[in-house]
């Protein structure tokens, strides 16, 4: 699981944005496509399209709980709770470390409520691949 971590700090280095370089890195394990994968989550990246809303790469993290926790089934709560309860446990985790999932407080452009621990974008990407691989990829 090492590689996809780097693969994803890589991507974001190339110039991708946070959610597509997370989502990227596991794209393969679902049978998507490389150029599908980056236009299903290039409007996730800089907080929702930009509006510095919930991290990129966070949101990333949440598509690839549906694809791996997901279910496909109308009325399936036990699958509805199963996918959000993976879901916030990503959430959960992230926030434990870096005190927000708010774009705007994770680049210190508003002032949060809980302190929050600054890094550097890559560092985001990098930490919620780790998350994705650590806990709930079973590739491997």
């Amino acid at each position: 699981m090492e590689e996809r971590i780097n693969r994803a700090k890589e991507l974001f280095n190339k110039g991708y944005n946070c959610s597509q370089s997370v989502f990227v890195a596991f794209s393969d394990l679902y049978g998507l496509d490389e150029e599908t994968a980056l236009k299903l989550s290039m409007p996730f990246g800089g907080g929702y399209a930009g509006t510095r809303d919930i991290c990129g790469a966070v949101s990333a993290m949440a598509m690839i709980a549906g694809l791996e926790t997901g279910t496909v089934k109308p009325k399936d709560k036990e699958g509805k709770q199963n996918c959000y309860n993976c879901t916030q446990m990503l959430m959960s985790k992230f926030t434990e470390e870096h005190g927000s999932i708010l774009c705007k407080h994770l680049l210190g452009l508003e002032i949060s409520a809980t302190p929050v621990n600054r890094k550097d974008c890559c560092e985001y990407v990098g930490f919620c691949a780790r998350l994705v691989a650590e806990n709930i990829i079973s590739e491997e």
